[in-house]
């Protein structure tokens, strides 16, 4: 039976190698940092982690995760409802909704299954789902599973999101939702959240967004997007993760209105049916929580880290695509071209990654680097010296 299966997949794997495509797992071989060793090719600087904060291996952090470890245990072998909420757990979701500015949070094993579990549970065939074009595949597959009529709109192109939200009521939509990334995580790009919410509160639309690469440190206080844009008491469900800038392990949470959560834990298929987040895991990103407001500074180290590594790269004439957030995509378009640049780069100990088709669009081809608050000025510098050196030594 698996013959003719496998000599498909393999062709479709020779194919994917042909044009350049394949992607390669780098085998770690420390704990994650400004620094890792990566097997076969030492202490290389690390480019291309979400660690904004630096808190991976917070001594705060990881001491929270032990101290979580020893009271609470290893894992809860059960799903919530069962007997798989702690106190610990509750803790978390209140500090969240404290920090968020919502009135619930209801916590799952990823934002990916936050998102999964989120559309299907709140719209039906007579709904309308209105997604930004750009938005996380989480948000995709999530709006895939739903039965609401789905209306997509230009990247932040407002007077679009107008034209669907009016096509949505011509179809006679019960309820709509709008949804959209916070930030775009391929490109960096900010969301315009002040303006979505102007349009929802005017064409009677719930406003959702997922701030997976935000929350912890956008906004002055590190509350997220809709901090920076002035809408806090707008939004009405925000989706986030713990495996980023807090801390950088796993889990995720839905942080939104009161019946929205209450409905979501009767409702929503991965909180019901996945095992609880892990307690240690629990302990550490409320220690991280907490860290965003007790050390400020991190926040303004990852500012300047960005600021001076953004600016050094457009000195040497590499195509950036424009903002201020940590994510700073490097446009090289060509997918082989962007493989060989990151291999060169590893050469140099600087370890970086190629983003390609499909992850993004064919010909948009990239190195995207994130920039950490755990990176010195020197580790800037050398970065910066080996993009240099690669762009020579491959002749761009």
């Amino acid at each position: 039976m698996y013959g003719n299966f496998r000599e498909h997949l393999a062709s479709e794997l020779e194919d994917i190698e042909a044009a350049g495509l394949t992607k390669h797992e780098r085998l770690i071989a420390t704990a994650q940092g400004a620094h890792v060793g990566v097997a076969g090719d030492g202490e290389v600087l690390n480019l291309c982690a979400n660690n904004y904060l630096g808190l991976a291996q917070h001594p705060a952090v990881n001491a929270a995760a032990k101290q979580g470890l020893e009271d609470w245990g290893y894992g809860m072998a059960s799903v919530r409802f069962i007997c798989g909420t702690q106190t610990l757990h509750k803790d978390l979701e209140n500090a969240l909704s404290a920090f968020l500015g919502t009135e619930d949070t209801i916590l799952y094993p990823s934002c990916f299954d936050a998102n999964g579990g989120l559309f299907e549970t709140l719209l039906g065939p007579e709904d309308a789902v209105i997604s930004d074009e750009l938005n996380h595949a989480s948000i995709i597959d999530g709006v895939r599973l739903c039965k609401a009529q789905r209306y997509r709109y230009r990247n932040s192109d407002m007077a679009d999101l107008e034209t669907q939200l009016k096509a949505a009521d011509a179809a006679g939509a019960r309820f709509k939702l709008i949804t959209t990334d916070g930030v775009f995580s391929m490109d960096g790009y900010i969301a315009r959240l002040d303006a979505i919410c102007d349009l929802a509160e005017r064409y009677g639309a719930l406003v959702h967004f997922d701030d997976c690469h935000a929350t912890g440190f956008v906004g002055a206080t590190g509350r997220g997007t809709h901090e920076l844009t002035g809408c806090m008491d707008r939004v009405d469900i925000i989706t986030g993760t713990l495996g980023k800038a807090l801390g950088g392990a796993s889990g995720g949470y839905t942080a939104a209105r009161g019946e929205i959560v209450a409905l979501l834990r009767q409702r929503s298929r991965p909180y019901l049916f996945s095992n609880t987040v892990a307690p240690p895991v629990v302990a550490g990103a409320i220690k991280a929580l907490a860290l965003v407001d007790e050390e400020p500074a991190l926040r303004e180290r990852l500012a300047n880290n960005t600021a001076r590594f953004r600016e050094g790269l457009q000195r040497q004439g590499f195509e950036l695509l424009p903002g201020e957030h940590p994510i700073v995509p490097v446009m090289l378009h060509d997918a082989a071209l962007a493989a060989r640049f990151a291999d060169e780069m590893l050469k140099l100990g600087v370890y970086v990654v190629a983003f390609s088709y499909p992850v993004v669009p064919r010909g948009k081809a990239r190195i995207r680097t994130q920039m950490s608050a755990a990176l010195s000025d020197d580790d800037i510098e050398r970065a910066l010296e080996a993009f240099a050196r690669t762009r020579e030594t491959l002749g761009l």
